[in-house]
């Protein structure tokens, strides 16, 4: 478990920047009119992925029919050239999932009792995509899989199969893509129980698995017939707690930045360099005021964070240094308003070659957004309210000090759930239950500032 709060007073004065971000450019779209939405939350579309092959730059974007390989050479004018149906399509579709490792692609969905891992040959394409793997006998469900690339080894999170039973987590030996051989199926981490494991992320042997309503684990699977815990969290082991549900790995391994699929939560930024120790430093929203802001799938590439926020659409922080990261771009895919639901942007890639961002809405379909060096390289770094709170640790007495000659609209108490408690002012002196908060600042500018601040 994380020495959470003592860890926190020493690192107190981290606070994330969400300077006036800018709108991504859009470069095309692609949808198709006859696909049916799924009967829980209308979407026709859900995960989204992205392959080179020949040369050429493909979107792989799962739908209620399969798996679909859109060429996107040419952004302007993407092109559908095969779609591989599911085992089990219509309706009654929600997920599916993808990972490519040597030229196949994996395929999965976590409905459907005809589903299966499907495994398909890249090679061929446009010309065709030969499934040469299609059965359920290990995975007619999993809601995501990894794969961790120099092992060989694919994670299977929240799987079952017509030959094996539900697992939280299962491991797969695809060194061989046409014979995946099953490893082991986990429901303990050492002493940690994982009734589910969402989602997962995994690098050198080392896994950061996503538990759900059980909380987060590190865990080293370089021998993955007796995996080693290194670290967990409770949820009520960090702020904004919930349904642990994906994240990713800073390129340097020092920052995890991890979201809860829960409306109005922000995600995380966790410093990974003290294991066990767990340590949140900050939190980051995508500068939003509505209670059903809601983050999904995170990536890093190339120093930015990109997310899938739903409602919110994409989602890029520069990340260059945790302990200040900054808003820097969106792309507002849906059009629906914010409520008590799931809709909008649902996956993110942004690995291309060309750079250029895909990202998969669940009711609109493929978005293809410009790189996001392209769109703030020549723009002038926006002011930012330069500010602190003190004391800090506080009795519920404390000044907060601004510097800086950019117009403040509000200023803000926020619940460690990331509600709105009250409006400060400059000096405040308010009767408070000992716990964490954050302070937000907003700008006339567009920009917002956020801080924690601990009450004794």
């Amino acid at each position: 478990m994380t020495k959470y709060l003592a860890c926190l007073i020493f690192t107190i004065s981290s606070f994330s920047v969400s300077a006036q971000a800018l709108e991504g450019k859009l470069l095309g779209t692609w949808s198709d009119s006859t696909l049916v939405g799924s009967s829980s939350f209308n979407n026709p579309y859900n995960e989204i992925w992205g392959i080179v092959s020949n040369g050429v730059e493909y979107a792989i974007l799962g739908s209620t029919a399969g798996t679909h390989f859109i060429d996107v050479s040419d952004p302007s004018t993407p092109r559908e050239v095969q779609l591989i149906e599911g085992g089990t399509n219509g309706p009654v579709i929600i997920h599916r999932d993808f990972h490519d490792h040597k030229g196949f692609l994996y395929a999965v969905a976590d409905e459907g009792s005809q589903s299966t891992l499907q495994i398909m040959d890249l090679s061929f394409l446009p010309d065709s995509v030969p499934v040469i793997y299609d059965s359920k006998e290990f995975i007619r469900r999993s809601h995501n899989i990894f794969i961790d690339t120099d092992a060989e080894i694919m994670y299977s999170c929240i799987s079952d199969g017509d030959d094996v039973s539900f697992s939280p987590l299962r491991l797969f030996d695809i060194s061989d893509p046409y014979n995946p051989e099953v490893i082991q199926s986990y429901s303990f981490i050492g002493s940690f129980f994982l009734s589910q494991v969402h989602d997962a992320y995994v690098r050198n042997d080392t896994a950061y698995l996503n538990a759900g309503p059980d909380g987060f684990v590190v865990a080293d699977f370089s021998d993955p017939l007796a995996p080693v815990g290194l670290a967990s969290l409770r949820p009520s082991d960090y702020p904004q707690s919930g349904y642990n549900h994906s994240g990713w790995l800073s390129e340097d391994g020092t920052t995890y930045y991890m979201a809860d699929e829960d409306h109005g939560m922000d995600i995380k930024v966790m410093d990974v360099t003290q294991l066990p120790d767990l340590i949140v430093i900050d939190t980051i929203d995508a500068g939003s005021a509505s209670p059903f802001t809601i983050p999904h799938n995170q990536i890093v590439h190339n120093g930015y964070l990109y997310g899938s926020y739903y409602y919110d659409g994409l989602q890029v922080w520069d990340i260059d240094d945790p302990e200040n990261v900054t808003r820097v771009m969106y792309y507002p895919t849906s059009s629906i308003p914010h409520r008590n639901s799931f809709e909008g942007a649902w996956g993110v890639y942004p690995f291309l070659p060309s750079g250029v961002i895909l990202v998969s809405d669940m009711q609109e379909g493929l978005f293809i957004i410009d790189d996001v060096e392209n769109l703030i390289s020549n723009v002038d770094e926006t002011l930012t309210v330069d500010w602190d709170i003190y004391p800090n640790p506080s009795q519920g007495a404390f000044k907060i000090t601004v510097d800086n000659s950019v117009p403040i609209d509000k200023m803000e108490l926020l619940s460690s759930q990331g509600e709105i408690i009250q409006s400060l002012s400059l000096d405040n002196d308010l009767d408070l239950s000992p716990g964490m908060y954050t302070v937000r600042i907003s700008n006339k500018n567009g920009s917002t500032t956020k801080k924690l601040i601990v009450v004794q």
